[in-house]
């Protein structure tokens, strides 16, 4: 139970942690290399990029996890207080289904590098594995938006809605 626990409140902020210490050292090393040691690794850049990539997109995922996403609050001041929350639920709602739009078009890219077979220049990664990253991020961001609807309808529902 405590493992589900943890995978529900802590793993995006985890994998995004370990992924951004992954990055900035593989850029420090890089810098070290070019700058001391005057040559530099065919690989860290290419890597570097790949994890940063990952890194947005599961950091999406933990925005969404948090409420913290980008909201017009000019535009909801428009609103009458008490349809405020309800918009802000449809909001969420419509986020939802961009991330589905985009798990489902995503596949469809994943696929067809599946397909084509094609790697990396410097690593020989699959590309397949790097054109994941939007189907895999935006998968989990409609998982925590399911989780967000439900928890700011029962706000709702047990009498006000929370300053969100």
């Amino acid at each position: 139970m405590k493992f589900l626990k943890w995978l529900d409140e802590e793993f995006e902020l985890a994998i995004c942690s370990i992924l951004m210490v992954i990055m900035t050292v593989l850029i420090f090393i890089q810098v070290i290399m070019r700058y001391v040691f005057g040559s530099s690794l065919v690989w860290s850049e290419e890597m570097a990029r790949y994890v940063f990539i990952w890194l947005i997109y599961l950091g999406i995922s933990y925005g969404a996890r948090v409420m913290k996403h980008i909201k017009i609050e000019a535009a909801l001041g428009l609103f009458p207080k008490k349809l405020r929350p309800f918009v802000i639920i449809l909001g969420d709602v419509l986020f939802l289904v961009f991330s589905v739009v985009i798990v489902y078009l995503a596949y469809d890219v994943v696929m067809h590098q599946v397909k084509l077979n094609q790697k990396s220049p410097a690593m020989q990664i699959p590309m397949w594995f790097m054109y994941s990253a939007p189907m895999v991020g935006f998968a989990l961001t409609a998982i925590r938006q399911i989780q967000v609807i439900f928890i700011k309808i029962k706000g709702i529902m047990k009498g006000g809605a929370q300053s969100w």
